[in-house]
């Protein structure tokens, strides 16, 4: 197949889950497919980052990002539109034309677009069946339902029917839908029933890169690794540090926690930092940190998909204790992958529980390695990918094929 691929993030260097999931796809298919790539990026993009995609994809087009602001024209406009307002104020005509400059320089078999904000711009193109991988609605669903004031809830929930009313559009003209949940499955047919090939395509790891001795692990030593610039992992950080970590330290004064990823622009002023605790920033590698940590803390209260944090860190044989919502999706048994807590108290008891037992911790290491071995590889989710996509194209050639025989008769 000849695939035109359109993402939302430049995928290299894959240094966070939106990242992490394009690459390895990407990777994936251009094993047996010829791949074109138009991806957006936040500025200019080293050469060395473009001969990575380069070794996948025949062509690689890059367009700078312009991220929403709700303050600008467009946005404010967008209050007055049937979509969200960030569709309106993010709709970039440079990629317009790159995409109808590559649709008439050569034919493609298939579309793909990555994330709900690559959508659009295969929309225009005609006789090409188009699919959208990693298509997400629970942050914003989340977002709604956890509103207490009547005002806020009035507000999130314009933007949750609009979500849900453009989705409901857009899928109308999507041949295929890829959601790396049961969970964000229901989301999405909740709000568009008819929705063709909404098929689960879970996040998977890459076995061989986090295989290796990083070293021991540290005792008292906790890490959560996701960048505080998303509003999942900013929200479990504030409820962690405001109403579990405190209970884990009074039991062990020496515990530390790592908090790693990006943290640019984020109200640091808000989160409850103090002994103990210690922001690392951005790591360009981050697998020795994890693997020597004694356990990784995964409180999400909001959001949708596979947890790829929680996947690495089982790969690396760091046990985690998460909440239900953070473990969301995966195919775990509690106990015996890991440990999961829905309240402070629990989560607190939990996280003393592994820091205190070695045997536990060393249990939970060599089931949360098996399972990711057995389950969650970046060749299996790749292959469900391509199966969806063959389906599209078969069923689109088929359908051109009825057509001509009609014309015929």
């Amino acid at each position: 197949m000849r695939i035109l691929v359109i993402s939302r993030w430049y995928p290299y260097p894959p240094d966070n889950g939106s990242k992490l999931r394009i690459y390895n796809l990407i990777k994936q298919l251009a094993q047996r497919h010829e791949l074109t790539l138009l991806t957006f990026a936040p500025g200019p993009v080293a050469e060395e980052q473009l001969l990575a995609l380069r070794a996948y994809c025949r062509d690689v087009q890059v367009v700078t990002w312009r991220p929403f602001r709700p303050g600008r024209w467009r946005a404010l406009l967008g209050f007055f539109a049937p979509v969200p307002r960030s569709v309106v104020d993010t709709d970039n005509p440079e990629m317009h034309a790159r995409v109808r400059a590559a649709v008439t320089a050569q034919p493609f078999d298939v579309g793909l677009a990555s994330e709900i904000d690559s959508v659009p711009y295969l929309l225009p193109v005609r006789g090409l069946p188009r699919c959208v991988d990693e298509l997400q609605v629970a942050v914003i669903k989340d977002r709604y339902l956890a509103q207490q004031q009547l005002w806020r809830r009035l507000r999130a929930g314009l933007t949750w029917w609009k979500t849900g009313r453009y989705v409901r559009r857009f899928l109308a003209q999507y041949a295929g839908c890829a959601v790396a949940s049961e969970r964000e499955r229901a989301n999405i047919l909740a709000v568009a029933p008819q929705a063709r090939r909404v098929v689960v395509v879970p996040n998977g790891v890459d076995l061989a890169w986090h295989t290796g001795d990083f070293g021991a692990p540290e005792p008292d030593t906790l890490i959560f690794s996701g960048a505080l610039t998303y509003e999942a992992n900013f929200d479990a950080m504030a409820y962690f540090l405001r109403e579990i970590f405190p209970q884990v330290r009074a039991q062990r004064p020496a515990v530390r926690l790592r908090i790693t990823g990006r943290t640019e622009g984020v109200p640091l002023a808000q989160l409850p930092l103090g002994p103990g605790v210690e922001l690392t920033g951005y790591l360009a590698e981050v697998r020795p940190v994890v693997a020597r940590s004694w356990a990784s803390v995964v409180p999400l209260r909001i959001g949708g998909g596979t947890r790829l944090k929680i996947l690495e860190a089982l790969a690396l044989g760091t046990p985690v204790v998460a909440t239900s919502k953070g473990a969301e999706g995966l195919a775990v048994t509690p106990e015996q992958d890991l440990l999961i807590a829905d309240t402070p108290a629990e989560f607190a008891r939990q996280t003393v529980r592994l820091l205190t037992d070695a045997g536990l911790r060393a249990r939970l290491a060599v089931n949360g390695r098996r399972l990711v071995e057995q389950r969650y590889s970046w060749e299996r989710s790749g292959a469900q990918l391509e199966a969806l996509l063959a389906e599209i194209v078969a069923e689109f050639t088929n359908g051109l094929a009825g057509n001509a025989a009609l014309q015929r008769g």
